[in-house]
Formats: C-alpha cells, structure tokens, sequence
C-alpha cells in the first residue's frame, strides 16, 4: 500500500518502511507524526484519489534525524562590469521513516 503526501508545499509518494527527507517539521528525533493531508492512497491497482484530500487517510512516520543538504552555489556576474557576487545556500531537511500508512 502506498500513499501520496503533502508536506512542506511538496508532494511525496510514501510507502511503510521507507525513509524520506522532507522540509523541516518542528519535532524531536524518535517522536512519531500523523500526516493527514494525504492526496491519494493506492494498493496495486486500486488507487482512491481524494477531492482535494482523501477523508479519513493517514500516514504515520517517525522522526529519524534532522539534518541540511549540500551546499547550493549561487554566482550571478555582468560581464565586463566587474561585478561578481559569491553566495550560497544549505536547505534544512528532517528524514523520516514511513511506518503506517492508514486508508
């Protein structure tokens, strides 16, 4: 059984015993969640998609670890202006660990 999730203004598509990084959630490493905007719920070829959610679906995950990504490099130049500009930026993620998802 599969599901997919909105979390983060980004879209998942989830299954029991994964692990997936998503934008950070404000909560403690092993404390489990309920992700209730859940948009479709899916088992073969059984797939029930919601209007926009689907009522009464639930996914539950564990916090696994908080963490950043890489490093994104920004350079932004004008040719023949001497102008560069260096900068860069590191996204937090929280992972979390997929244990139920409930239709």
């Amino acid at each position: 059984m599969y599901a997919v999730v909105k979390t983060g203004g980004k879209q998942y598509k989830v299954a029991a015993g994964e692990k997936i990084k998503v934008e950070q959630i404000a909560a403690d490493v092993g404390q489990e969640i309920v992700i209730d905007q859940v948009l479709a719920v899916g088992s073969g070829a059984d797939l029930k998609i919601g209007t926009p959610l689907v009522s009464g679906a639930t996914v539950k995950a564990v916090v696994v670890a908080h963490g950043r990504h890489d490093k994104v490099r920004i350079f932004k130049m004008r040719r023949r202006k001497h102008y560069q500009k260096h900068g860069g930026h590191r996204q937090n993620y929280t992972e979390l660990e997929i244990s139920a998802v409930n239709a």
